[in-house]
């Protein structure tokens, strides 16, 4: 599934939009845990396009079929389904973690994504680039995300407090 995002910070709102209807079209209430985590992605991560590059975007959703599978009666479950959100912009510019001060209004995006997907990463995609992150749905709790690239959520200290 993809949404065209014109280099407008309006659009931020409506990408939101969009992906909530994809995911209440697969059965994802708005108030699970997985739907509020995706959408706080979607809004970071097209911010970010849009803020940055000025130019149009593309959002990707790439959605489970339905709900995992429940365990048999009496049996756990390690059944895990993931969500994978993209977004491509026309800019060749890797994007860079940065430590926000106290202050800033800005730079906490790629923090957050950091410590609330399960895993990111970017790539190049024709003349730009395309940053992408993942999420498991798990029929069961689990500990926490991994860290990607060896960072541990403490080491952001008060910048993620601060964001909420």
């Amino acid at each position: 599934m993809t949404l065209e995002i014109r280099p407008d910070p309006e659009e931020v709102g409506r990408a939101r939009k969009w992906a909530r209807s994809r995911l209440a079209g697969l059965g994802i209430a708005a108030d699970e845990p997985l739907a509020e985590t995706l959408i706080l992605l979607v809004s970071e991560l097209v911010t970010n396009a849009v803020v940055h590059t000025g130019r149009p975007a593309l959002l990707r959703l790439s959605l489970p079929g339905g709900p995992p599978p429940a365990a048999p009666a009496g049996a756990e479950s390690d059944v895990s389904v993931t969500v994978r959100l993209e977004v491509a912009d026309a800019s060749s510019r890797a994007p860079v973690p940065r430590c926000a001060g106290r202050e800033a209004t800005g730079g906490r995006g790629l923090a957050l994504v950091d410590c609330l997907a399960d895993r990111w990463g970017w790539s190049p995609e024709g003349a730009g680039k395309s940053i992408w992150c993942e999420l498991d749905r798990c029929s069961q709790p689990r500990e926490g995300a991994a860290p990607a690239y060896g960072v541990q959520p403490a080491a952001y200290g008060d910048l993620l407090s601060e964001a909420f």
